[in-house]
């Protein structure tokens, strides 16, 4: 899992340049779940990569501090968000003081960690009544050529792609969770790029998935003649208070 999830590094541009990012109406739900607005809230974003997730929290007054452990995401993530501070550590051993934070926030980040360490450290750096909140973004299935994608992701990889091992954690409370659907508008080759972001295929490089990205491309220009695919995507998000 470690080293899975330190491939990203190496495409730590590209995963900027492409990786979706989370709509408005998940911060919202976030709010609602949490009993409290995030401005002015004290906020670490951990597994921050990028800080696609850090910069919108940023955005909504929130006082963000990201956890990064990778040199180069993090490097990236500075670049793009120079006001914001970064430290190193991750889920399972947090840089940050005992009981300082209102939210925990784990974009596309806590299926990394040992839920054995990181729900203790959790629990260690919230304040009484503060929130954990973790949220995935996955492809909408319910949308056709979505569904025939993912289905072609399944056979090529011989898996699901990875999603078995997203769960929640035990010990923590119960969990409030909402669905927010959402949509973006990118080309072809910003789509396939983002694909190609993903550790299954940062662990397999570019020689082993070549013929699989120009087999896709041929499916997928016919069903979008003008170049421009739209993406539909499901965030689980999943909240609970301490």
């Amino acid at each position: 899992m470690t080293t899975r999830a330190r491939s990203f590094d190496a495409a730590a541009a590209s995963y900027a340049a492409h990786r979706p990012g989370y709509p408005p109406a998940l911060l919202d739900a976030v709010e609602e779940l949490a009993g409290r607005p995030l401005a002015g809230a004290r906020v670490a974003d951990v597994g921050a990569g990028t800080g696609i997730a850090t910069g919108l929290l940023h955005g909504r007054g929130a006082e963000v501090v990201a956890v990064e452990p990778g040199d180069g995401m993090a490097a990236q993530l500075r670049r793009a968000h120079p006001g914001i501070p970064v430290v190193r550590g991750d889920g399972d051993r947090l840089p940050l003081a005992t009981g300082a934070f209102d939210l925990l926030t784990y974009a596309q980040a806590w299926h990394w960690t040992d839920p054995a360490r990181s729900v203790p450290e959790a629990r260690r750096v919230l304040r009484p009544g503060g929130a954990l909140a973790i949220w995935w973004n996955d492809a909408d299935l319910t949308v056709p050529w979505i569904a025939e994608q993912e289905a072609r992701l399944a056979e090529f990889f011989g898996a699901a792609k990875g999603k078995g091992f997203r769960t929640l954690p035990r010990g923590l409370g119960g969990f409030t969770s909402r669905s927010v659907r959402w949509s973006r508008r990118i080309p072809l080759d910003a789509h396939l790029a983002n694909l190609a972001s993903h550790s299954a295929f940062l662990m397999l490089g570019e020689p082993g998935t070549r013929d699989h990205f120009a087999a896709e491309r041929e499916l997928l220009a016919p069903l979008f003649p003008d170049g421009t695919v739209e993406e539909s995507y499901v965030v689980s998000l999943h909240v609970t208070r301490v």
